[in-house]
């Protein structure tokens, strides 16, 4: 069984949307499918198809996110080197062609988000930065060719 990286915020995120499907979504779904199965013949009975359908879908999701939680090394970024990229921390880049300046957090799989500047571990970027120090270069192949970015902090949190 692998690990996977994540953070603590990412950990909290994927635990309380669990406990919401737990609590809120599977009671709510079980009284829809009981609500529609009073209203007769269920072989034709579209709420209560819908209901069923909509009951497997969460109950698959809350096995998923188990399955997430139960594998997720959690790595606080607080206590990780500050003189180096690793997991978890937050670089200010310099497109050394463009001069355009991006900040980026290296989180889990699960948690990346672009437009929250979160990229994914396991992403093209991430990859090449992790390791590098402050002034570094970094070359990284996207489906557009070759970038290339300078590292110009290592953001402390």
């Amino acid at each position: 069984m692998r690990r996977t990286p994540m953070t603590p915020e990412g950990y909290r995120t994927l635990k309380e949307e669990l406990d919401n499907l737990k609590k809120n979504e599977r009671p709510k779904i079980i009284a829809d499918i009981e609500e529609a199965r009073g209203h007769g013949d269920l072989t034709e009975n579209a709420e209560y198809i819908y209901a069923k359908e909509r009951q497997s879908f969460i109950e698959t999701k809350i096995q998923e996110l188990e399955q997430r939680l139960a594998n997720a090394e959690v790595i606080d970024p607080v206590g990780l080197p500050k003189d180096k990229v690793v997991f978890g921390s937050k670089v200010l880049l310099c497109n050394v062609e463009t001069g355009k300046e991006v900040t980026y957090q290296i989180v889990g799989v699960d948690e990346s988000d672009i437009n929250q500047g979160k990229i994914s571990v396991e992403s093209p970027i991430a990859k090449a930065l992790i390791g590098k120090k402050l002034d570094d270069t970094v070359v990284v192949k996207t489906p557009r060719g070759e970038k290339e970015y300078e590292v110009l902090d290592i953001i402390q949190e």
